[in-house]
């Protein structure tokens, strides 16, 4: 079993319960953890044995992409988005963090983390 994982990954989308936030946007930080069995692709050094990351990553733009008012409804898409694209992915762990969230005080962010084995 391995893991890759995609680290800070910057994504503008407009998420969120309020009328401006689905208007003006805000950013947002992604972290993607998925684990496989990547004994093949460490043997073989093909690209066909391995979780591809190029497309992980364009999991998570097309899942940002597609507005929600929650974070945890975004970052289950995510999970589910994984699992029916990349078969040998065995578990998911993702974090959605929105910068600056506009909750009347000085917060850095918010984050949503979620987990899911196959």
């Amino acid at each position: 079993m391995g893991t890759i994982r995609l680290k800070n990954i910057r994504i503008y989308a407009f998420h969120g319960c309020l009328i401006e936030e689905g208007q003006i946007g805000s950013d947002y930080i992604v972290n993607l953890s998925v684990k496989a069995d990547l004994q093949q692709a460490a043997e073989t050094d093909e690209l066909i044995n391995t979780v591809d990351y190029v497309l992980l990553q364009q999991i998570i733009r097309e899942e940002m992409g597609v507005r929600a008012k929650l974070l945890e409804h975004v970052a289950k898409r995510i999970i589910n988005s994984i699992f029916a694209k990349i078969e040998m992915v065995n578990e998911v762990k993702v974090s959605v963090a929105k910068r600056n969230p506009p909750i009347g005080g000085d917060v850095a962010e918010v984050s949503v983390t979620m987990k899911q084995k196959r």
